[in-house]
């Protein structure tokens, strides 16, 4: 095994268009060398462990038919659904954590819950990213969250896809794994399945805090997580 794993799941960032979109994700162009990265993953770690090639996409107004142009080119193991955008705003983007301090927290957590809620409901994705994702820069409003929570919850166990459980934001100024205890318990008593991932942009950060993660699962509930592979999904006990 490496890092105590027994698959490895290779996901960039999917290209955008119209291009250029941003400055953070392959181009349209680069799909052939990541295929022939994927590719030469899977040969030198035969025998040892399972490669898995996926696609982080981004849900964005009118994205549907490309993001099914997006799954026809690969033999896809799964693909993640995210929101990254709200509007033109990368609100995740240190680049932009001045617009923050600038717009009313509750209107724009609103704004990503419901964004989410349509991400689940179009039915393209395995797996919806980093849920709270929103929740990044510590900019959270008062109050009980399952007013945004809850709806989401509803119309992710209605999709059938898995949500991740998302390693990276122990190290971001949240200091909250994605999505926070309380949405993962509701996820957990919705039936909505969960794949553990450390969103790793550097070799070091493989796995990184995953025995924390799977603590955190369990005190949610869960027993099991789900791999994927062809899009075809199954249950591999924590």
């Amino acid at each position: 095994m490496i890092a105590g794993l027994t698959e490895f799941g290779i996901s960039d960032h999917a290209p955008q268009i119209p291009e250029p979109f941003d400055d953070w994700r392959m181009a349209e162009t680069d799909l052939p060398g990541y295929f022939h990265w994927i590719d030469r993953a899977r040969t030198r770690a035969a025998g040892r462990i399972p490669v898995r090639a996926g696609l982080e996409c981004d849900w964005l107004t009118g994205c549907g038919p490309w993001i099914a142009d997006l799954a026809s080119r690969y033999a896809w193991d799964y693909l993640i659904g995210s929101v990254h955008y709200l509007g033109d705003w990368d609100f995740d983007n240190p680049k932009w954590l001045g617009r923050w301090a600038e717009s009313d927290v509750e209107a724009v957590w609103t704004h990503y819950w419901e964004t989410y809620a349509k991400m689940a409901d179009s039915g393209l994705f395995d797996i919806l990213g980093h849920p709270d994702l929103v929740k990044k820069f510590s900019h959270i409003p008062v109050g009980d969250l399952d007013r945004f929570y809850e709806p989401v919850i509803d119309a992710i166990a209605a999709s059938g896809s898995v949500i991740e459980l998302n390693t990276a934001g122990w190290h971001k100024p949240c200091a909250e794994a994605y999505p926070a205890p309380r949405f993962l318990e509701l996820a957990c008593s919705a039936g909505i399945g969960l794949v553990i991932s450390s969103d790793s942009h550097s070799p070091r950060e493989v796995a990184r805090d995953f025995p924390k993660a799977i603590a955190l699962a369990k005190i949610a509930g869960y027993r099991e997580t789900v791999l994927f592979e062809k899009r075809l999904r199954r249950a591999e006990p924590l």
